[in-house]
């Protein structure tokens, strides 16, 4: 009765079935009966549209692991098993160590592993054969220049994709994982290839979107006076996520973004001296400290640069930011004090500094990835960015000066060229409710 081509053996039936399933769990109420926290159906990609995901590399634990992953596997969203609308279609990985993933993972859900970026972009078609691209060019083996920056090659990519979007006529939204670029005037090249484009941009980290504990969510217009983050990781790396994490409340401060006017980085004794001298505030560091999980009892003086969980002694760092508008606000990192990201600020008229944690659930699943991703999602479907791309611009130049500051240290810099100004989104778009996602 059936020809050849319709008949399907009970395996490729089974298949077949349960990844439909799975692509259906965002869509009708069997999403609970899907085991996804312990068998994940493989999702079918009909009716999704394809991803190019660039990275640098692709191993357990990275963030094309985090990030990529959800869009192969799915993940839970708001009490349910979600199937973002795009599923990734091509790979370009640059460096393959020897726990390398993306061999496998291409094979077993039938995506083209390509050898260029514009390969990724067109499959040698002359047109886009991509919906959306996912720039990730975080961690592996990169040299680092004189002032200790990790040379990832975010620009280079962003110059290819610019490339190959000029030649088609075609623009896809694209998200840039971290910093757009380790160099002020490489990220704001950036910025303007896709303003001059009309490229959906987003950029940053995940801590401005991950859950918050208590969900403090400062109204827009907030009378901010000064605020801190306290902190703790690599100057670089981990200083990025503290800014933005500073960033995304500063934002929402009275007559909004302005830009910043100078930055200093300071280590070492130089930053306890600082707060003496009121060039940060003791106050509100015990208050943002008053919201960590993880603090260490004792002198902070004392404490920072304790080796923990194998992580070198640091000594302190402070990054001090002046603001154009005459706001100031800090950024310490507290190796060996504490373990996690911890905001406070003074607002006028309120008696007790405003104070919240960035909640980070651990590895292996590192859900803070949820909100970034659930963030992406939006930029690709709605093919506008759910905040300004502009905070990560203004973080991507703070962090470069600072990192000049360090390097010249501690010396003082101007910086005028971040003279950088936007509105920020009435919601951040920060997850709420239960972290765990319960089996009803």
């Amino acid at each position: 009765m059936h020809g050849a081509r319709s008949r399907w053996t009970r395996r490729e039936f089974l298949h077949r079935s349960v990844a439909l399933v799975g692509l259906w769990a965002t869509r009708g109420a069997n999403a609970q009966e899907i085991p996804f926290r312990t068998r994940p159906p493989q999702l079918d990609t009909r009716h999704r549209k394809p991803l190019a995901v660039l990275t640098t590399v692709y191993r357990p634990m990275s963030h094309s692991y985090h990030i990529a992953g959800r869009f192969l596997f799915g993940y839970p969203l708001q009490g349910k098993f979600h199937v973002p609308e795009h599923y990734v279609h091509t790979l370009y990985v640059d460096q393959f160590p020897s726990n390398d993933l993306s061999r496998e993972l291409a094979k077993e859900h039938n995506i083209h592993l390509c050898s260029s970026i514009e390969e990724a972009l067109t499959l040698g078609t002359g047109k886009l054969v991509v919906d959306g691209v996912l720039h990730i060019a975080e961690h592996g083996d990169y040299p680092t220049n004189e002032k200790g920056q990790i040379l990832y090659p975010r620009y280079q990519w962003m110059e290819q994709i610019v490339r190959v979007f000029r030649r088609t006529g075609q623009v896809v939204p694209v998200f840039v994982d971290k910093h757009l670029s380790y160099s002020w005037s490489q990220a704001r090249q950036m910025y303007d290839w896709a303003r001059e484009l009309n490229i959906p941009l987003l950029a940053g980290s995940s801590l401005p979107v991950t859950w918050r504990r208590p969900e403090l969510e400062l109204p827009l217009n907030s009378p901010i006076e000064e605020a801190i983050v306290a902190a703790y990781g690599p100057i670089e790396v981990y200083g990025f996520h503290a800014l933005e994490a500073l960033q995304v409340m500063m934002e929402r401060r009275q007559d909004g973004e302005t830009g910043i006017a100078a930055v200093t980085c300071l280590t070492g004794d130089a930053v306890w001296q600082a707060g003496d001298k009121g060039l940060w505030s003791w106050e509100l560091l015990e208050h943002a400290l008053g919201r960590s999980e993880t603090l260490n009892p004792g002198d902070v003086r004392r404490n920072v640069g304790t080796p923990v969980l194998g992580r070198p002694s640091t000594p302190p760092i402070a990054f001090l930011l002046e603001y154009r508008d005459g706001r100031r606000a800090a950024v310490l990192l507290l190796n060996g004090h504490i373990y996690d990201f911890c905001f406070a600020a003074r607002l006028t008229g309120q008696r007790k500094p405003a104070s919240c944690m960035f909640y980070l659930p651990s590895p292996p699943g590192s859900k803070f990835f949820d909100g970034l991703v659930y963030n992406i999602e939006k930029l690709l479907v709605q093919r506008k960015a759910p905040y300004p791309v502009e905070r990560t611009l203004l973080t991507s130049g703070a962090l470069d000066f600072l990192m000049e500051s360090h390097f010249r240290k501690g010396q003082r810099i101007a910086t005028p060229a971040l003279d950088i100004r936007y509105t920020a989104p009435a919601d951040s778009g920060f997850m709420r409710g239960e972290v765990a996602c319960p089996v009803p």
